[in-house]
């Protein structure tokens, strides 16, 4: 009997940023009545395991990358990793795509992220419609194309940190260096992922209308998610986030479900938080491969006890090390608030004690920011993320954005004042505040039944499904 339930085979790169709302993304296709296969690592399916419930509606094709106990920073070659990753990680989506098709259940459409361009070239081998999920905002995808397809590098020199510098690009506010992603700067040093945001680019240029599919909403990227010298649909399909924090349709939905890191069970940080007054609590985290050094530790610990104000510290473990060593002031610390090595960010950021979000600004974390209702202090350290951060002060208006000393380090006293500005009596924290509520609305909304983000991933599906359908016929 012939298919008629469109097949979605997904993949993605195997970090926590990357399988979040990857995984996201599945889920609400499985809602759509679809048949889903992810395909993932070895090392990445054993943590996910560990760490959390697995959805069982999603069926998953493990694969090893010659990386099963995980990449190590610190002593493996990163780009023998990434030629790993995409030798083994082509080899199983093509055994994936033939199997399938053996079995009577076609692979109708590949979806991948943004740093597998070589997944939409297994595609077209295949003979299968490929979409890329872009899982940053719109808004750097279009930084990213002008970049690298429009000659915009040129623009972008050695001059460009002076305080009068700025580039204009089309859709977007104007930026200055220190607004642009940091792959787009003379500083960079990671060629390597600029070359595959360069072969990314390339192969959706030689497909007629690519499909790519954003972790945003039309509503927040207005001009940015346009139509790019009309060739380039971009579609607006998020936030990627669990059911129970956005529009309620699944109240059970309370976690991604690819967790790479155990939580700890030790750290009673909720019923801590139920004990503070509603909005007072500042939250830290700067997500999973950030690493503090001991200064920007020192001057955290002295910003938030200037502060006065309750908070909640996610500060990992280095290997061998306790994060917590290396802070002088810990016995004041530890009087005023929690320090954890991990929390549900979403919990924390929908409890009503929760006021105020000192984040690192990636494009996960600012969108669960946006669909929570919370205000931030956006301190932002690479790739997209100083571009979020421009986008949260400048143009959605719920936050304020840190300024970073000589040596790049943000001091206490910095951290105080904008922490007292978004949460004490300013009026601008005040607007900030009135502005996070206001998207937090625009967020659910969009992701609601009816909404953009529902009726674009709906049509999507639909436009696969009349191919399956096609194919039937035929049959």
């Amino acid at each position: 009997m012939a298919q008629t339930q469109p097949h979605f085979l997904l993949i993605t790169y195997p970090a926590q940023g990357h399988i979040n709302p990857a995984l996201q993304f599945a889920k609400q296709l499985t809602r759509l009545d679809v048949k889903l296969t992810f395909a993932t690592t070895v090392n990445a399916y054993r943590r996910m395991g560990k760490a959390s419930k697995v959805p069982e509606n999603i069926n998953f094709v493990v694969y090893s990358d010659g990386y099963d106990d995980g990449f190590k920073p610190g002593s493996d070659d990163a780009n023998l990793f990434l030629a790993q990753f995409r030798s083994e990680g082509a080899r199983c989506l093509k055994e994936t795509i033939l199997s399938c098709a053996e079995n009577g259940t076609p692979v109708n459409c590949l979806v991948y992220t943004f740093l597998l361009p070589w997944a939409a070239e297994v595609a077209t081998d295949c003979n299968v419609p490929s979409a890329l999920l872009w899982i940053q905002p719109a808004s750097v995808f279009r930084v990213y194309y002008y970049y690298y397809s429009k000659g915009y590098e040129k623009l972008i020199g050695e001059d460009c940190n002076k305080p009068s510098w700025s580039v204009e690009i089309p859709g977007l506010p104007l930026l200055k260096s220190c607004d642009l992603p940091s792959f787009c700067l003379p500083s960079n040093t990671y060629d390597n992922i600029v070359s595959l945001f360069k072969e990314l680019l390339h192969r959706l240029n030689l497909i007629g209308n690519p499909k790519i599919l954003v972790n945003t909403f039309d509503a927040l990227e207005e001009e940015a998610i346009k139509e790019i010298d009309g060739k380039i649909n971009m579609v607006g399909v998020g936030p990627l986030i669990p059911s129970a924090f956005l529009d309620g349709m699944d109240p059970l939905d309370r976690s991604f479900g690819g967790d790479l890191f155990e939580p700890s069970h030790s750290h009673n940080y909720l019923e801590w938080m139920n004990t503070k007054p509603e909005g007072s609590i500042v939250y830290i985290s700067f997500g999973t491969l950030v690493v503090w050094s001991k200064k920007q530790k020192e001057a955290m610990a002295h910003g938030l006890l200037e502060s006065k104000k309750p908070f909640l510290w996610v500060i990992k473990d280095k290997e061998g090390e306790d994060a917590e060593e290396e802070i002088s002031c810990m016995k004041e610390l530890k009087q005023l608030g929690l320090m954890v090595p991990w929390c549900s960010q979403l919990e924390v950021l929908s409890h009503p004690s929760l006021g105020c979000f000192v984040t690192h600004c990636g494009w996960n974390s600012t969108l669960e920011s946006m669909a929570c209702g919370v205000p931030v202090v956006a301190v932002p350290n690479w790739s997209d993320q100083s571009t979020n951060a421009k986008l949260l002060e400048d143009v959605w208006g719920t936050g304020v954005r840190v300024i970073r000393d000589e040596d790049g380090v943000v001091e206490g006293e910095e951290i105080r004042r904008c922490i007292e500005m978004v949460l004490g009596g300013h009026e601008r924290g005040e607007t900030m505040r009135m502005n996070a509520k206001k998207w937090k609305e625009f967020a659910r909304a969009a992701m609601k039944e009816g909404g953009s983000s529902y009726m674009n991933l709906k049509a999507f599906v639909e436009e696969v499904g009349s191919y399956t359908q096609a194919g039937a016929d035929v049959a």
